[in-house]
């Protein structure tokens, strides 16, 4: 049964950093190509970051390029977010994502909240 937790969600201030957690079973991180989605209030989900299965090659919205790094550990089968130099508007849920056996999944999410 493929499950998705994330995790490493909070409150934290301008320019602060957080790095967030996506523990997976049911599957494996390594050979699947795994995302980061975000939503805010009132907005729809868009993609945040992305890593391919091979040669784990990354791709990240215009807003947070340079800000925000994905990687993963094969070893613990997670998948992380490093975010850097967050901003008021990085506030959102963010949602790990992947399509493995034919279907899409979705973690329950985890609260992000840039504020002073």
């Amino acid at each position: 049964q493929v499950h998705l937790a994330e995790s490493g969600g909070g409150l934290v201030q301008p320019g602060g950093s957080l790095t967030l957690s996506c523990a997976a079973s049911g599957f494996t991180v390594s050979i699947n190509s795994m995302s980061w989605y975000r939503q805010a209030p009132g907005k729809e989900r868009e993609l945040v970051a992305s890593i391919s299965s091979i040669g784990s090659s990354t791709n990240y919205a215009a807003s947070v390029k340079g800000r925000f790094a994905i990687s993963r550990d094969n070893a613990k089968n997670t998948v992380y977010l490093q975010m850097n130099s967050l901003k008021p508007e990085d506030t959102a849920m963010y949602y790990c994502y992947v399509f493995v056996y034919y279907r899409n999944y979705w973690g329950q999410g985890t609260q992000v909240t840039v504020s002073s």
